[in-house]
């Protein structure tokens, strides 16, 4: 286990779509595909007729809430997760704050940004969870699961095992719909302190749309929407949340997450068979992956066409470390052959 006070600095703000240019072959930026099913895009151009009204979050809201078997009160509209870290760097006042690395750098740089100190644990070995390295009086936990960048889906019983009497504990979910069945998720759990946070990006296709959401108990919701802006959730965004945490939308991502779990075990092996080391039981729609020289192998691709996440921005790992998203079959096959000319 390292040391949770380490401050070693890393650019915390360099995310996997400034990895990407013109004509590169994307296997950097973790969303699912380059743009929203049709029926999805249909309803996102329909909702144009209606931007002369101000956003009404109620339907959304609502969906939301039976989507995951919430109280509405429970249920904060984002514009994207992003916005839901920077409202809690904004209204929590932790004594103690943790993030658990390697994990998403955004927690971090919000809660940096707004002025908290911030300590690091970073976990051990196949970087999976151990509640009792987190510090007792910590006041403030955050965590991803399935986690970004290492594609580890930690038990609900560890993550659940966080919580205690004044402590927030704070769970980035943005990947969970990956998960078949989503069998760890806290989303539907509630409970004093506990907050889990989802994202419409990866599945969806809808990064440029910025659409999410915050679940927590009455009390925090009520104190992190009197700190957003006015409508800071556009009307298409709303239109998007309520359509896709539909039955018919849940049982798509559910089928696709399927089909993303047979191809990502098939990448896992082959890259496996090769010598490289992948971080075990991933889960999500990309693969941690340490490579020797893996800067290096990196630009190597890039001359190549081809764009991957450098490991070295993200606490806990460095420079070796190389983050895969897992695209379709004839896709990864062809990285897998760049990769064979490369040595590998």
């Amino acid at each position: 286990m390292s040391d949770p006070q380490q401050t070693d600095e890393v650019d915390l703000l360099h995310h996997g779509d400034a990895e990407v240019d013109d004509g590169l072959v994307d296997f950097a930026v973790n969303v699912r595909s380059s743009a929203p099913p049709e029926w999805l895009a249909e309803r996102l151009r329909t909702s144009i007729a209606d931007l002369a009204a101000y956003p009404d979050p109620g339907a959304a809201r609502r969906a939301v809430a039976r989507r995951h078997h919430r109280a509405v009160e429970e249920v904060l509209l984002t514009s994207g997760a992003a916005e839901a870290f920077v409202l809690l760097a904004r209204v929590l006042e932790p004594r103690r704050a943790v993030v658990v690395h390697p994990q998403f750098t955004e927690p971090e740089a919000a809660l940096r940004a707004a002025g908290h100190e911030v300590e690091r644990v970073v976990l051990g070995k196949d970087f999976t969870l151990d509640p009792a390295a987190i510090p007792d009086d910590a006041d403030l936990v955050m965590i991803g699961n399935p986690t970004n960048p290492t594609s580890v889906l930690h038990p609900e019983a560890a993550v659940a095992a966080l919580a205690r009497p004044g402590r927030t504990v704070v769970v980035d979910e943005a990947f969970m719909d990956c998960v078949p069945g989503e069998p760890e998720s806290l989303a539907g759990v509630p409970g004093p302190g506990l907050v889990v946070i989802r994202s419409l990006t990866k599945t969806w296709g809808l990064a440029g749309l910025r659409a999410g959401y915050l679940l927590a108990e009455a009390s925090l919701v009520t104190k992190l929407a009197a700190a957003q802006p006015l409508w800071a959730v556009s009307t298409p965004a709303l239109v998007a949340i309520e359509a896709c945490c539909s039955p018919a939308a849940v049982a798509e991502a559910s089928a696709w997450a399927v089909e993303l779990a047979a191809e990502r075990d098939r990448l896992v092996a082959e890259l496996t068979h090769r010598g490289l080391y992948v971080v075990p039981g991933s889960r999500a729609s990309f693969l941690c992956v340490r490579v020797p020289d893996g800067l290096g192998i990196r630009a190597l691709l890039r001359q190549r066409g081809y764009a991957v996440r450098r490991g070295d921005t993200f606490p806990g790992l460095g420079p070796d470390w190389l983050r895969i998203a897992v695209r379709d079959r004839p896709a990864n096959d062809a990285l897998l052959e760049v990769l064979g000319e490369l040595g590998i």
